[in-house]
């Protein structure tokens, strides 16, 4: 993630923000929550009456007061209550699930088709994936906890002390409810004080967590860099680095929460000593029987264990609440390219592209396209050359609306490219990357990923078309082999043939081959040469080149440096005019890199 984001810390705001985002998830499922919520109420209202049976029972056994008779009634009911509390507390989680895996699937859902569909190149260019993958990892963890915790602990357990307290007021003496009122507030007290000063030390784990996976996945998808320069170590260095710091600060969380504890149970424990008193002084009196001693102990013991997990559930809810939120962040970011409100579907009928007077900058700072114009006329090739910072991807990046230009307009048969939906624009074009990045699946999937709905027989076909249906039937997985993380397990022309495979099943109506040879040996790229000009043809194809060999037929060459169209002609005029064009076509035949003009 950017240093912007991760060092965003939550206020109350924020918090309640969080939780409204998530209320519309929580709805969905109206009658189970309302069953849920009343099956709540049944259990702490069994919860709070075993003390009270519990107090007749010892009262009836009392040996002082009367003739023992085995109160049947009572320990039947005592075992009955005792067993609703649970039966409705697992009948209330059961009836939950649903509601609680459902907004995690959804959220999880959601944030993931917004990195897909709604942030820009700009965006996944400057992220940090290990980063992003761990704050939606935490994040949908987070809402878990939330839910069922901040339902079915914080609730309850409030509802419980309303219940105590009515109970001691109408029963005992109005000291038996000051007390235990007095160390409820003590402990809440120490508990938030405490815990907002533990969440530092969360927040730094949180952001040394997000910032070691990204490196060791950073390092990980560049193995073989690693390997070849020996800096295996080095790479290890710098992942203890980050861990570090994650060590000093869980260190000082676990120690921050020792503290808490103590000092929540020394709480509990002056209050409970200070009831004990007083009841057994009412019991010795005899303004109290004993088993209203048992009732107060029983009552005060059930109320502090859920009071104890508050301390911990409000601790989480906040931990929660703070990992949510940075996953919340990544819905927050904007939207760089949308579709318009009244956006229309491209419709295409020729396929003819223009680039009108194109201006574009990266950053303000530093332009990359100075008014470009050009035409790709129906069923035509134009090829782009130039040397290596020249801006020929760019365009293909803009073609795609990947950025949208500072100036002019980029069009297809008329229409200009920002007032229609990006589906449909992307739905026409197809392009073979120079650097062509697989899924970790098999040789099939990464070919049918061009139509996914394509038929085995289709699959087959562009894989015949792109030279690489034999190689992979001498495999032996044959279709199902795993091409490995980022496609290592092949080579880079098997790469590129499956790549052009993928877009050959695709079909669109308007082609982009970004040296889409490059990785080809002479004689594969003479087969895949022709392949290309069977299926560039009738259909609009824009070439971008670092061989002119590759190019030397197409219907128009754009030469471009620093961003401007310096030569433009047919390859024969290009010669003629002995122009940039000429040296590069010059030095080509000596086999020498273009790089070295």
């Amino acid at each position: 993630m950017p240093a912007k984001e991760t060092k965003k810390i939550p206020t109350a705001q924020n918090n309640l923000k969080t939780i409204a985002t998530l209320l519309p998830y929580l709805w969905e499922f109206k009658s189970r929550v309302v069953i849920a919520l009343s099956l709540l109420i049944l259990a702490k209202l069994a919860n709070v009456s075993v003390p009270l049976v519990l107090k007749e029972i010892v009262d009836a056994l009392d040996s002082s007061r009367a003739e023992l008779v085995l109160p049947v009634f009572l320990l039947l009911s005592y075992g009955a209550l005792r067993l609703s509390s649970t039966l409705f507390g697992e009948l209330r989680d059961a009836i939950f699930a649903k509601v609680t895996q459902r907004a995690i699937r959804r959220v999880a859902n959601r944030v993931f088709l917004h990195l897909h569909s709604s942030l820009s190149l700009r965006f996944h260019l400057e992220r940090q994936t290990g980063g992003v993958s761990r704050d939606i990892e935490r994040g949908t963890r987070g809402i878990s906890f939330l839910m069922n915790f901040m339902l079915f602990n914080i609730l309850p357990t409030l509802l419980e002390i309303s219940l105590v307290m009515i109970i001691l007021i109408n029963q005992y003496d109005i000291w038996v409810a000051l007390i235990t009122f007095t160390t409820l507030i003590a402990y809440i007290a120490l508990t938030l004080i405490v815990t907002e000063w533990r969440m530092i030390f969360r927040r730094t784990m949180n952001t040394m967590d997000s910032k070691a996976n990204t490196q060791a996945i950073d390092s990980l998808l560049n193995y073989e860099t690693v390997k070849y320069f020996g800096n295996e170590h080095w790479e290890a260095q710098r992942y203890d680095t980050h861990l570090q710091s994650w060590e000093k600060a869980a260190i000082r969380n676990q120690v921050s929460l020792a503290t808490l504890n103590a000092g929540q149970s020394g709480i509990i424990a002056i209050g409970m000593t200070l009831l004990m008193f007083f009841a057994a002084d009412q019991v010795i009196e005899g303004n109290m029987t004993l088993g209203d001693l048992v009732l107060i102990n029983a009552i005060m013991l059930q109320l502090y264990m859920p009071l104890h997990f508050l301390g911990f559930v409000y601790r989480e809810i906040k931990h929660s609440l703070a990992d949510m939120e940075r996953m919340f962040t990544l819905l927050e970011e904007n939207h760089e390219i949308q579709d318009k409100s009244d956006a229309a579907v491209l419709k295409v009928e020729n396929a003819t592209v223009r680039f009108d007077h194109v201006n574009f900058s990266y950053e303000s700072n530093r332009q990359i396209l100075f008014d470009i114009s050009f035409e790709i006329p129906a069923g035509q090739t134009i090829a782009i050359v130039g040397r290596s910072g020249s801006g020929k991807s760019t365009l293909a990046r803009l073609l795609f609306r990947f950025y949208d230009v500072q100036s002019g307009s980029i069009t297809i048969d008329r229409q200009d490219i920002r007032e229609v939906t990006q589906y449909s624009l992307r739905a026409n074009l197809g392009i073979v990357p120079q650097d062509t990045v697989l899924f970790n699946d098999s040789i099939y999937y990464n070919i049918a990923y061009g139509r996914p709905d394509a038929s085995t027989e289709a699959v087959y076909a562009a894989a015949k078309s792109a030279h690489i249906h034999d190689f992979i039937e001498s495999l032996p997985e044959k279709y199902d082999t795993i091409v490995g993380e980022r496609g290592l397990k092949l080579s880079g022309g098997e790469k590129q043939r499956v790549a052009i495979a993928r877009t050959i099943l695709k079909n669109p109506a308007i082609l982009i081959f970004d040296e889409a040879t490059s990785a080809l040996d002479s004689q594969s790229e003479k087969h895949i040469q022709a392949e290309l000009k069977r299926i560039a043809q009738n259909r609009t194809t824009l070439t971008i080149a670092h061989r002119l060999s590759t190019i030397a037929d197409a219907d128009q060459i754009l030469v471009m440096e620093r961003g401007h169209i310096i030569e433009r002609g047919t390859h024969q005029q290009l010669l003629a005019a002995k122009g940039i064009y000429a040296q590069m076509w010059e030095l080509q035949q000596q086999e020498i890199p273009i790089s070295q003009i």
